[in-house]
């Protein structure tokens, strides 16, 4: 089959393309707006909705901002949870918000604005849900016709060329004013690949090179993508995979990418009038956690190696090093035992519930592509969120930021760790029984340690707070906090911009 054939197979797949990593069962008999507002659960403040925008304002600083961190923090996440009395079964099909703090010294100021996509438009004009998310079927809906019909722009951001692209799984990048957070349509890098899922989380090599990917689960078709720095695309191609499962995250090195493909596995014959698309996923932990190797520059150099099955969702990096027999790849990433994640505690949390399920550990993996043997060992702390130097992309590193220390009475993590890969040693600073941790960023000073800037919903205060430290002392605590007037939805993913 022709590269153009493959293409317009991937880009028409509509009913079912890869969404956003957390997916869940429809009920149609329960009322989850009314089981949401039930429970006196302070937690729930996080996945409130909220009614409209919400405008510029600044907020309460304590302390001095680092002239390193003088630019704009973007971030996103699923806030259109309700609307017209129902209320979606999973966190990520929520519509997107993203949020702009602007940094400078002793000012932050923030505006949140929802992405304008065109399923929201449509829906907040009529009152209701007009077609089914892939982790809710809302009674009455019709079945979606295209990716981007459906498309919430919920998952992550990429700032590109004065521009932000507020990202999804199943579809086209949604283009984002970078200072008024209009929305100013989606972006089609090529007319043959309109429709095309973009990823969610696509790397930034240091020269400035943006690769991701994309999922077609029902074809069984992984999409490629090379953009050079000015926003051009240099290529874009397909290519088979068998048995493709979910992947929501992958891996730069200097000459390949990598993809750790988790054996959640989508199953066409399952996908019936009024299931959830999450619904079609089957567990097989017979295939084990395959790892898919990607020559950079020729795309049809491909290896396959396997690792014990495991689930994940994010990945911190990778970087390969030379040996006689070829070479050998180095990933770090956070993994847990099963999907169960997915199928359940995310899914509950969207009527007021809190589920548990096995504690995500930061794993180190070893790809040996002269031997094709895999091997791993897991850190003996909870994490979630990785995040590195950006300037190390692709290329060794030691250090990890991450989310963790796991709370018992609520969701979500406590603390922020930054974690040597290397040698396991690691230092946190605990928020305190009242914050839910949110992903922190890493922001480079020239030759210095540089910091570490992130986001906390504050139960106690009931609003957000941004936060920085100095990231070779994470345990002295922030060097300058702003507590923000309002509480906002808990976010996904976001992305620094310096002045």
């Amino acid at each position: 089959m022709q590269r153009r054939e493959l293409l317009r197979l991937l880009a028409t797949a509509g009913a079912t393309p890869l969404l956003a990593p957390l997916l869940a069962r429809a009920s149609e008999d329960a009322s989850w707006q009314a089981e949401f507002e039930a429970p006196n659960a302070p937690w729930k403040l996080g996945f409130a909705t909220p009614p409209g925008d919400l405008p510029l304002a600044p907020a309460e600083v304590r302390g001095r901002f680092p002239d390193a961190v003088a630019g704009t923090l973007y971030r996103i996440g699923p806030a259109g949870h309700d609307l017209g009395g129902e209320r979606y079964h999973h966190w990520f099909d929520g519509d997107g918000m993203v949020q702009q703090l602007v940094i400078e010294g002793r000012q932050v100021h923030h505006q949140g604005r929802y992405v304008a996509t065109p399923k929201r438009v449509a829906e907040v004009r009529a009152g209701r849900r007009l077609t089914e998310a892939f982790g809710t079927v809302p009674p009455g809906v019709e079945p979606p016709t295209s990716a981007d019909g459906i498309n919430v722009a919920n998952t992550s951001v990429l700032p590109l060329q004065g521009e932000v692209l507020a990202l999804w799984e199943g579809g086209s990048a949604t283009r984002i004013d970078a200072r008024t957070l209009a929305t100013l349509g989606l972006k089609t890098w090529r007319p043959d690949l309109a429709g095309m899922p973009f990823s969610a989380h696509p790397k930034v090599d240091p020269d400035g090179t943006v690769w991701n990917f994309g999922v077609g689960s029902s074809q069984g078709l992984l999409a490629l993508y090379e953009i050079a720095p000015e926003g051009q695309l240099r290529r874009a191609a397909v290519v088979p995979v068998a048995d493709l499962p979910m992947v929501h995250d992958f891996a730069v090195t200097e000459r390949h990418l990598v993809f750790l493909m988790p054996p959640l596995v989508y199953d066409g014959a399952r996908k019936q009038p009024g299931t959830s698309f999450l619904d079609a996923h089957v567990w097989r932990p017979e295939l084990g956690m395959r790892a898919l190797v990607v020559d950079k520059k020729d795309w049809d150099k491909r290896q396959l190696l396997t690792l014990p099955a495991g689930f994940l969702f994010h990945v911190g990096n990778a970087w390969e090093e030379a040996t006689p027999k070829g070479a050998r790849i180095h990933i770090d990433y956070v993994r847990s035992e099963d999907a169960s994640s997915v199928f359940t505690t995310n899914r509950e949390l969207m009527r007021g519930r809190r589920v548990t399920s096995p504690e995500p550990h930061l794993t180190v993996a070893t790809l040996d592509l002269g031997t094709g043997r895999a091997t791993q060992h897991a850190l003996d702390f909870a994490a979630e969120f990785p995040r590195i130097d950006p300037r190390r992309v692709g290329l060794r590193h030691r250090s990890v930021v991450h989310a963790t220390q796991l709370m018992k009475e609520r969701p979500g993590f406590g603390a922020i760790a930054r974690t040597d890969v290397e040698t396991g040693r690691s230092q946190r600073f605990v928020y305190g029984p009242q914050a839910m941790v949110e992903e922190h960023v890493f922001v480079p000073d020239g030759r210095r340690p540089g910091w570490v800037l992130g986001t906390v919903l504050d139960l106690a205060r009931g609003k957000t707070v941004l936060s920085c430290f100095a990231a070779d002392d994470l345990k002295a605590g922030p060097v300058a906090q702003a507590i923000l007037p309002r509480a906002l939805p808990l976010g996904l993913h976001g992305a620094f911009v310096p002045v």
